[in-house]
């Protein structure tokens, strides 16, 4: 079996032009398992630390950079997910996309909810950088439960899915790169330690949109080369 990287987007069908156009995009996935417990980078399941989120995609869960969100400045200047506290901790996972990617799906699925002494409830914050409210840019799990979770969408949050935000700047070019980041708030009062439980399993579905295309009236006028 063989594997190829390139940039994309991927089109596929067998009539390319004319009213009968039958043109598709591949859906694509990025995904993560992460156990709560497991404090050890570089290795299946690791879920972060204090301050530190992480990213996966089938391979051993590293550490990662969450950035404040810019379309130009560089180099992307790197954010500070909140420490732990007596009374939040967060823990998250950061997918990187192709900017404009339109995004299908976000599978939220709960093995055992995450928890720690003091704790009172957990919560899932999705966004384009770290956030701690319901506002974040692409919604949010009020209270989190075992099995798939429904993800909360306003009209605001359904709209930017359909393509996503410019957020990373990067090189050569620069180019510039999408940023998902789930963030998990685990709250309550004096909460001491770090996670004593917790297993999540995260699938970001996207399709990265080809933006050069034009459109029956503008150049280069539906042309899927």
């Amino acid at each position: 079996m063989s594997r190829s990287t390139f940039s994309g987007p991927i089109l596929a069908g067998s009539t390319r032009f004319g009213a009968l156009r039958d043109i598709g995009y591949a859906a694509m996935a990025q995904f993560a398992s992460l156990t709560f417990t497991n404090t050890t980078a570089n290795t299946a399941g690791y879920a972060g630390s204090s301050g530190q989120f992480v990213g996966s995609n089938a391979i051993p869960n590293n550490n990662a950079v969450v950035y404040t969100p810019s379309s130009t400045v560089y180099p992307p200047v790197a954010a500070t997910p909140t420490a732990d506290s007596a009374t939040a901790v967060y823990r998250g996972f950061v997918a990187y996309l192709p900017t404009g990617s339109r995004i299908e799906d976000l599978i939220v699925d709960v093995g055992v909810v995450p928890t720690q002494t003091g704790a009172t409830s957990t919560s899932l914050y999705i966004s384009n950088g770290f956030a701690t409210s319901s506002a974040a840019q692409y919604g949010s799990v009020a209270t989190l439960a075992t099995g798939r979770n429904a993800i909360t969408l306003t009209a605001t949050q359904l709209a930017a899915w359909q393509a996503t935000t410019a957020d990373i700047t990067n090189v050569p070019e620069p180019s510039l790169l999408s940023q998902v980041v789930f963030t998990f708030a685990i709250n309550g009062t004096g909460m001491t330690g770090g996670p004593t439980a917790g297993q999540a399993y995260i699938t970001v579905r996207y399709t990265q949109l080809d933006g050069s295309i034009g459109s029956t009236t503008a150049y280069p006028y539906g042309n899927f080369d």
